[in-house]
């Protein structure tokens, strides 16, 4: 026996897929909101300005022919090996979401010529900006240590 199709039948489909679809976009956008710990750059259209000198420094980086390693110690500590072997070296720790404060680093000279930092990085994953400095040039780089 087929029973009829009525408006409230019609009703509790519309009320179900509906409830469906404010329910997933209420929970992406819990999960979205807290993910996502910050912004890249503040103003999009202000750090478009400065494109084409980031280009230019990345080249000139390039032609100083420099080299640099960075690897985490078992006891997180940051060790760098990097070319040329005078110079300072500085680095800033940030957590890629922006849930810890940065962390600033430094870093003294081992006997075999490599950066050893002072103090260990807190666990978790960390974006490390370092520049090195030497003879009035200076290159800068960021590496990604995994937690």
């Amino acid at each position: 026996m087929i029973r009829e199709f009525t408006g409230r039948h019609m009703l509790f489909i519309m009320l179900g897929m509906f409830g469906t679809i404010i329910a997933v976009n209420l929970i992406m956008a819990r999960f979205a909101v807290s993910t996502f710990g910050g912004t890249v750059v503040d103003n999009s259209y202000v750090a478009s300005q400065d494109y084409n000198r980031w280009l230019a420094e990345a080249r000139e980086q390039e032609a100083l022919g420099w080299s640099f390693e960075l690897r985490l110690t078992p006891d997180r500590f940051v060790d760098v090996a990097a070319s040329p072997r005078d110079g300072a070296l500085i680095a800033t720790a940030q957590h890629p979401l922006g849930r810890a404060p940065d962390q600033h680093l430094r870093f003294e000279k081992t006997a075999d010529g490599r950066w050893r930092s002072t103090e260990a990085l807190a666990p978790g994953r960390w974006l490390l900006r370092i520049e090195l400095q030497s003879m009035g040039k200076r290159a800068r780089y960021v590496r990604q240590v995994p937690a």
